[in-house]
């Protein structure tokens, strides 16, 4: 019974830190855009994340973990949630909570392809679509035992559950979206619309490190065997590796340690652990997020060549290495780890062949594909319906803050205010 206390406040506890993640995402995002546009940006995750916490509870924990559903969905444990506890494992309650804040992180990531130039209606319908044709489809495919998971597929925290489903949601915003004004010449060059504030963009990268030990260490689901410190070890190399990996190749490319390539690298170092982090062992937790970071660089690249505006960079740092870091479980897996979660098979660097590699590939594709094809097909429907879901011409250049809300998020330091009125 006192270990079951012990568990249950643990999983609070993580949960606690997973939730204040969305206050790193507020400053990640807000810096990382323009100035006109950062009460937008702090204001749409306070209320997405509320209309998240309903449709989870009322929908989403049911669609994944409903013991009367099939290979593709849950079904049943809708509008979930009591004071029930048996003095094992986790409460009702607790398990819900834990469960609805990853789903909130994830729609976060997806709104990353609304930036600087959606409607805000669009933002809480799309809310509502995500959280129950989206993210707990795949959620229940690998971790509320669908098809992926009697294949063994692996994924500890979510690289792919998390954040390759938000981060290909996003790409299909961004390419239905289009990019921002002033983002591409006629000639195919680009422009740097820098964010406003590297300082906030820090603070966020900080906190949502931070935050990633309740995302980790908070999925051993128990302290009984201390094995939660263990990825949390894990945790913190991961993102070690990627941030120095990231500022090597930003600076032998460049010539400068480039701040956001730099913050770019510590969040890829984090994204590549979060599937391997209960599977690997810390030397490999480090190659992991070494080689995360390398790919974040060029990941960012190969989305500005392609013309695809990313302001927030979560193609590359959720998406691209949402994809290495699951795939890294099938190189990396350890025996001892895989048979005693009983999670899948050891990877290709520890006798297990290709097998395990194979999964975790498959796993990637049919998710991403069904994330990207679902809200796409959402999307465009949605375009059509709203008359658009991007802002007018006038209405983007003014700022979201303005045109969306009435009010900009620094109002002393923009055009009109009542100080330089007086002054």
């Amino acid at each position: 019974m006192e270990i079951a206390l012990m568990d249950n406040l643990w999983v609070i506890v993580g949960t606690v830190l997973v939730f204040f993640m969305l206050g790193g995402f507020i400053l990640l995002e807000a810096g990382s855009t323009r100035m006109k546009n950062a009460g937008h940006v702090a204001g749409k995750t306070i209320f997405t994340a509320g209309i998240g916490v309903i449709m989870f509870w009322a929908v989403g924990y049911g669609l994944i973990y409903g013991e009367g559903g099939n290979w593709f969905v849950g079904w049943g444990s809708f509008f979930a949630g009591d004071a029930s506890f048996a003095g094992e494992g986790l409460s009702p309650a607790v398990d819900i909570m834990f469960q609805m804040v990853f789903a909130l992180v994830a729609m976060t990531i997806a709104f990353a392809g609304f930036a600087e130039r959606a409607k805000l209606s669009a933002y809480v319908i799309f809310a509502i679509l995500f959280s129950v044709l989206i993210y707990p489809v795949v959620a229940h495919w690998i971790w509320g035992g669908g098809w992926l998971a009697d294949h063994g597929k692996q994924d500890f925290a979510g690289s792919t559950v998390v954040h390759l489903t938000g981060a290909m949601a996003a790409l299909a915003a961004t390419i239905i979206l289009k990019p921002r004004i002033g983002k591409y010449n006629k000639d195919g060059s680009s422009n740097d619309l820098a964010g406003h504030n590297q300082v906030y963009t820090a603070l966020g990268v900080l906190i949502l490190w931070v935050g990633w030990f309740g995302f980790n260490g908070g999925s051993t689901f128990g302290v009984a065997d201390g094995f939660f410190g263990f990825v949390a070890l894990n945790t913190m190399l991961g993102a070690a590796g990627g941030t120095v990996a990231a500022m090597a190749t930003a600076y032998a490319l460049t010539g400068k340690a480039d701040v956001p390539n730099m913050l770019n690298g510590a969040l890829a170092g984090l994204v590549a652990i979060t599937a391997p982090a209960g599977f690997v062992e810390p030397w490999a937790a480090v190659v992991i997020g070494l080689v995360g970071g390398v790919i974040v660089v060029f990941s960012v690249k190969m989305f500005e060549t392609a013309k695809i505006d990313d302001p927030i960079f979560a193609l590359s740092v959720h998406g691209t290495v949402g994809v290495w870091g699951t795939l890294a479980n099938g190189l990396f897996a350890v025996p001892a780890f895989s048979s005693e979660i009983d999670w899948g098979k050891p990877g290709l660097f520890y006798g297990g062949g290709f097998e395990q590699l194979g999964v975790q590939a498959l796993g990637v594709v049919t998710s991403g594909l069904y994330a990207f094809v679902v809200a796409f097909i959402i999307l465009k429907v949605m375009d059509v319906v709203m008359g658009g879901l991007r802002v007018s011409e006038e209405e983007e250049i003014l700022g979201l803050d303005m045109s969306e809300h009435g009010g900009y998020g620094y109002p002393e330091n923009m055009p009109g205010s009542d100080d330089k009125k007086g002054a």
